[in-house]
């Protein structure tokens, strides 16, 4: 039996691919745009996690022209359920490396909002591992 965490790594669980999902998050994007977002990345290596992420159903690609063939991609809405531990491990990345803090913040305050675990049938907030916290 796979665990949760060997299918997601199997599924996304190289740089590439995150980097690629974390940038049609905020929108379609062509292929240039997307190496316009992602810098370092390879056209071929692009193409290939492109490829692998319209396979597994998390990023549609819409062609626009056939000469020569374009194509816009876009995430799935099960491609942004990523989004929540993209946003988790791009700030667990920035804290540790010094940077600047991503996420959401509080609107009142500008204080950055972190995650908790929350039990919707207690309507309970699970602070610590000793809480009543239960690895299944």
């Amino acid at each position: 039996m796979t665990s949760g965490l060997d299918a997601a790594m199997a599924a996304v669980g190289d740089r590439w691919t995150l980097l690629v999902v974390d940038a049609l998050l905020d929108g379609p994007r062509r292929f240039s745009e997307l190496q316009e977002a992602i810098p370092k990345v390879a056209p071929n290596v692009l193409t290939a996690r492109l490829r692998r992420l319209e396979d597994q159903g998390l990023v549609v690609g819409t062609r626009y022209s056939d000469r020569p063939p374009r194509v816009e991609y876009r995430v799935t809405e099960a491609g942004r359920d990523l989004a929540g531990a993209l946003r988790l491990l791009s700030r667990w990345g920035a804290r540790d490396a010094g940077g600047d803090v991503e996420g959401p913040h509080h609107r009142s305050c500008g204080t950055s909002l972190e995650a908790r675990w929350y039990c919707p049938t207690c309507a309970r907030v699970t602070e610590q591992a000793d809480d009543d916290l239960r690895w299944v």
